[in-house]
């Protein structure tokens, strides 16, 4: 069974026009995506003390998730504030991840013996977990991150060199400025690397073939975590496959792409980033 850790980020995300809050963040998301996948999913991050972290600790309970190595302090969980428009989610405010950015992981010693048990650990660029990656790769961990769209010089210099598989969003990008990113990574020591792209879909180099998958297209009623679930299906597809199938690496990037695309299709279905909407005042 594939083990994965989700380490860094939750959130709420408050739809200020429907005054619901649902939980959410890259590094969650990736956890429960990866649970609904088949796989053995844990996330560790940090709560705060106020109803948001309440409702997220609850859900991620009730989806039967282990936050056993989780911090809680006194504080704002962190929190977003989101509108929607045609079913697109945009986001108009937030407290930057709340306790997890002010107070830290702090991890200690025994948190990275219960890491050392999974076959991958992902973050990302909200995740405030950069110190933590750079010694659990030096304890030959296999790390995703998710560089975003908001990424900069120094992030890409500081992360491409110790994360086996990198994600960002480039919509924003011209398609050569996007090639020479996934080229930059690869030779930074990448394993491979996807950009997606929105309603173009997706595109992945893993050093010595690019891909290119198409979305499969509906009519969204949120797209809020599209991108978080598209990146969870592929990657946790893509190492049951080599692990459990002995499939080829290239049969096995193509299948997990076209899973990727299917999955992601069907969250755009969904209200929030995997449900759990609650009124708030």
């Amino acid at each position: 069974m594939i083990k994965v850790l989700g380490l860094g980020d939750n959130v709420v995300d408050k739809y200020e026009h429907i005054k619901t809050m649902y939980p959410g963040g890259n590094a969650l998301n990736f956890a429960v995506f990866a649970k609904k996948i088949g796989v053995e999913a844990a996330f560790l991050g940090a709560f705060g003390s106020d109803n948001e972290a309440n409702h997220v600790a609850y859900s991620i309970k009730e989806l039967d998730i282990d936050i056993s190595h989780c911090r809680f302090y006194e504080g704002e969980n962190g929190c977003a504030r989101v509108t929607l428009k045609d079913g697109d989610r945009i986001f108009v405010g937030s407290n930057r991840c709340g306790v997890l950015r002010t107070c830290g992981l702090n991890l200690k010693e025994e948190d990275y013996v219960y890491m050392k048990g999974f076959d991958l650990i992902h973050s990302g660029l909200y995740g405030f977990s950069e110190f933590e990656l750079k010694k659990l790769k030096e304890m030959g961990a296999t790390i995703s991150y998710d560089f975003s769209e908001d990424y900069t010089e120094e992030k890409l210099n500081e992360m491409l060199p110790i994360v086996d598989y990198a994600f960002f969003s480039c919509s924003n990008l011209k398609i050569d400025e996007m090639l020479n990113l996934m080229l930059r990574a690869t030779k930074s020591g990448c394993k491979m690397v996807l950009c997606t792209r929105g309603a173009e879909g997706a595109y992945l180099f893993d050093g010595i073939r690019f891909y290119r998958q198409q979305p499969k297209l509906v009519k969204a009623i949120d797209t809020m975590a599209a991108g978080d679930s598209f990146i969870t299906c592929l990657i946790v597809n893509y190492f049951k496959k080599i692990k459990g199938n002995n499939l080829d690496k290239e049969t096995a990037i193509k299948e997990s792409l076209e899973a990727a695309a299917e999955f992601s299709s069907k969250q755009c279905l969904i209200d929030g980033s995997f449900g759990f909407g609650k009124k708030y005042e």
